[in-house]
């Protein structure tokens, strides 16, 4: 058993100089690759976990791409504990490509670990540590491309968007996207890497998260009359949404998505504190993830009726009861487009033409989309290592990104 532990010892400061490689095509991939690595190495040793910062990683960022002369634009969120960071190189005004990736990770609180998940591990081929599937590599590869990008001269843009709390929301890209067209850029394709084996997919669902708040008056159990629990009001609206789930599965399929259909499933649930207490709150979130053909108004339309049952019911109750709901995340989902250019673009740099795929998982594909920016998803690793303990890419799969990466550096220099 082979085992390389890369530890990050200079983390505030660029990768060393990336030897050069050939300037054509594939013959750059084993360099980009090896540049890939060791950037990785730095990306995993920071720990931006959606419940902490990413400033520190992206500090490291915009200091390695100005040391190859890369202006980036952060664009912070509210309280400025976290960024988005934007850069383009080459000619602005021309029509490009967007590499987008994430820069957070989700917890490995609770999880057995054999490692140090923020310590990347080479073990018999596979590179280990959290982020490494779901999504630092594909960032790692569109910096390891930087160097061969700036030097020469370039017949179009590449824009770098990497943002914030995708994994809790996909909370950061709006400001991101907003920021990249503010600037009067056009982009002709945009290329979200999140983990597809560099298969492309140009399909994903949407997302919407809700907490609901049920608010009712404690008293004693044995006194239903004097008081209202809000468990019991919280479960006639569960069982709706169980029956819009059902609903779902049983009558609105999309054959290309797995499951084939839109799901809904509720994540948490806490209410009351005793067993002979009228619960006074209970709370719940839940999970909808629709088909591309099925929106959401629609298929919620009896849970907002469920809602307003429960409000009239408790209005009667008193001033102090009664249900809110609140939104968590919206996410669009990613729509196939008929001849859509990144699609066009992504069959072109990748080395296998398969026809292209849907996802289940919701991503910031379909954000970018409704921007007007044609959108897919293509990157290296597999969604089924993201966000298990010991998570891991194959070193196989760099190499494939790299691949990639060398032919959209010959595309963006060619005459």
């Amino acid at each position: 058993m082979r085992v390389t532990v890369f530890r990050d010892t200079e983390a505030a400061e660029g990768p060393r100089p990336v030897t050069r490689a050939p300037k054509n095509g594939d013959n750059l991939a084993p360099a980009l690759a090896a540049s890939a690595i060791e950037i990785l190495a730095r990306l995993i040793a920071f720990d931006t976990t959606s419940s902490a910062t990413n400033l520190a990683l992206i500090e490291y960022v915009e200091n390695y791409l100005a040391g190859h002369g890369v202006v980036a634009r952060r664009i912070n969120n509210a309280d400025g504990s976290k960024a988005n960071l934007l850069a383009t190189i080459g000619p602005a005004e021309a029509r490009g490509l967007v590499l987008s990736g994430h820069t957070d990770v989700v917890p490995v609180e609770g999880q057995p670990w054999s490692r140090d998940p923020f310590t990347l591990v080479e073990d018999q081929g596979r590179l280990y540590g959290r982020g490494t599937a779901d999504m630092k590599s594909f960032i790692a590869l569109a910096l390891a491309a930087v160097p061969y990008l700036t030097p020469r001269k370039m017949t179009r843009p590449v824009h770098l968007a990497f943002s914030y709390d995708e994994e809790i929301g996909c909370l950061g890209a709006p400001d991101l996207i907003n920021a990249l067209v503010a600037e009067g850029h056009r982009p002709a394709a945009a290329i979200v890497g999140e983990p597809t084996e560099m298969a492309i997919i140009n399909s994903h669902k949407g997302i919407h998260l809700y907490e609901v708040v049920v608010t009712g008056r404690e008293a004693h159990s044995s006194l239903v009359h004097e008081g209202v629990s809000a468990n019991m009001i919280a479960i006639d609206i569960l069982s709706v949404l169980g029956r819009i789930a059902e609903s779902e599965r049983t009558g609105h399929r999309n054959a290309r998505f797995d499951p084939p259909w839109s799901t809904l499933t509720v994540g948490t649930i806490h209410g009351g504190t005793a067993a002979n207490i009228l619960a006074r709150e209970c709370r719940f979130t839940f999970d909808l993830r629709t088909v591309p053909d099925r929106e959401a108004d629609a298929v919620l339309a009896p849970f907002w009726v469920a809602v307003e049952t429960a409000r009239t019911r408790l209005k009667a109750e008193g001033a102090e009861t009664g249900v809110e709901v609140n939104p968590i995340a919206q996410v669009p989902p990613l729509r196939r487009e008929e001849d859509g250019s990144a699609e066009q673009l992504a069959a072109m740099l990748c080395e296998e033409a398969a026809p292209a795929g849907a996802v289940s998982y919701g991503a910031e594909a379909g954000q970018f989309q409704i921007a007007g920016i044609s959108t897919v998803i293509c990157g290296p690793g597999s969604i089924v290592q993201a966000h298990r303990p010991d998570e891991y890419i194959e070193i196989a799969q760099i190499e494939a990104g790299a691949r990639f990466m060398s032919r959209l550096i010959a595309m963006t220099h060619a005459a």
